[in-house]
């Protein structure tokens, strides 16, 4: 049988200010054009089985437009593959805080051949497929005991879908502000009898164990695209978002990744050093590097991140290239990085005086915590919120230079 994987949709994710001519968000446009493309895809691939391994919305409330978008797409994907059941699976994002709220996914269902998974783990049979698929959404996975994650002796093919953080996964280099989530222990997974692991969450397509992948999301959709487009690149897929198509049968999974071009790139120009430039020549040089840009800025998501660049200098920017820059790309980001700061200490000793995501970090891994916490994930994300903080501060203040 053939599997289609889809996972982190997103569906009404906005982000930065341009919107469309008929008033739209661009980056929630953007989104939604790529979930009809990859539906195109899927229906043009024609599996069996359709899965939605978390994360169809951004907001556990997506927009009005979302909501009727999706619902009109998924119909037409049941019109056109009338045979293949669609699966829908909670993650984080599209899950209430109070159970009493209700998941908007529940609607859904009302498309004949859509099976929502929301709120508890839920078996699903599908008899003309010999196929059983076990959903675990988000909020199941906090519940106590956990569900047992067991495949269905009597199915001929058993199919996992789960939305979470495989431990270990990630790489050490994304910020725990990003991701968010449910735990997997990978040995979970690697346990026998499962024909596929359908997993949501992380936006990169990765394997993560025999026959369990992340399938990745459609777009870029995290509050850092650029650091999401460099885990792309070194996952070597750069510049390439997509869905997995599975073809299930005798113990074995081929796995074929659907690459699907995102509406628009993703650039992050090469760091300058600031230190030792006046304020005139760091504006000709953020200009020349920003001219460089092979077919140009219009329309691209850019950031441009300089070092050890003094408050005075970035006062003293040419604002008004800087502007031009802005009006061109769809988000031009200019991240100025104040020199580190230092102090004396002792007697005329130098001594460098931490910052305040340190501070906070510091204080964080002393903190008492309950045994159920992982210390080293809090820490992160404490660390992480102050950091996105002092960011939009910066950038604040340069656009108001």
């Amino acid at each position: 049988m053939k599997l289609a994987h889809l996972a982190d949709l997103h569906l009404g994710f906005r982000q930065f200010a341009r919107q469309t001519p008929q008033g739209i968000n661009q980056r929630e446009a953007d989104v939604a054009g790529a979930f009809r493309r990859a539906l195109d895809a899927v229906i043009a691939a024609a599996p069996d089985l359709v899965v939605v391994a978390g994360d169809l919305f951004h907001s556990v409330r997506p927009t009005n437009a979302a909501i009727l978008d999706s619902f009109n797409q998924f119909r037409r994907l049941r019109e056109r593959l009338p045979q293949a059941p669609v699966v829908l699976v909670a993650g984080n994002h599209d899950t209430p805080r109070s159970v009493e709220t209700g998941s908007i996914l529940r609607l859904f269902e009302a498309i004949p051949g859509v099976h929502a998974v929301a709120l508890e783990a839920r078996r699903l049979t599908f008899d003309d497929l010999g196929c059983a698929v076990l959903g675990v959404p988000h909020a199941a996975q906090f519940a106590s005991p956990r569900p047992a994650l067991d495949p269905d002796p009597r199915a001929a093919v058993n199919i996992l879908v789960m939305h979470g953080e495989v431990a270990g996964v990630l790489p050490q280099t994304t910020p725990a502000l990003e991701y968010g989530g449910a735990l997997i222990d990978p040995a979970d997974l690697r346990r026998g009898g499962w024909d596929y692991v359908a997993l949501g969450h992380y936006h990169v397509a990765t394997r993560v164990a025999p026959h369990a992948w992340y399938s990745g999301s459609l777009e870029y959709v995290s509050t850092n695209p650029w650091g999401e487009a460099r885990e792309q690149g070194a996952a070597e897929r750069p510049g390439r978002k997509g869905w997995l198509l599975a073809t299930l049968g005798r113990g074995a999974a081929e796995v074929a990744f659907q690459p699907l071009e995102p509406a628009r790139r993703v650039i992050d120009l090469e760091p300058i050093q600031g230190a030792g430039l006046d304020a005139e020549a760091l504006s000709r040089e953020i200009v020349d590097r920003a001219r460089r840009v092979r077919g140009g800025l219009t329309g691209q998501i850019v950031r441009q991140v300089v070092y050890d660049v003094p408050r005075v200098t970035a006062r003293e920017l040419d604002h008004a290239a800087i502007r031009d820059l802005k009006a061109t790309a769809l988000q031009y980001q200019l991240d100025l990085r104040r020199p580190p700061p230092s102090r004396q200490v002792g007697v005329g000793a130098p001594g460098r005086r931490q910052t305040l995501p340190e501070l906070v970090a510091e204080y964080l891994s002393r903190r008492p915590l309950p045994a159920e916490v992982d210390r080293e994930r809090f820490v992160a994300l404490g660390r992480g919120y102050v950091e996105e903080v002092e960011h939009d501060l910066l950038d604040g203040e340069g656009r108001d230079s």
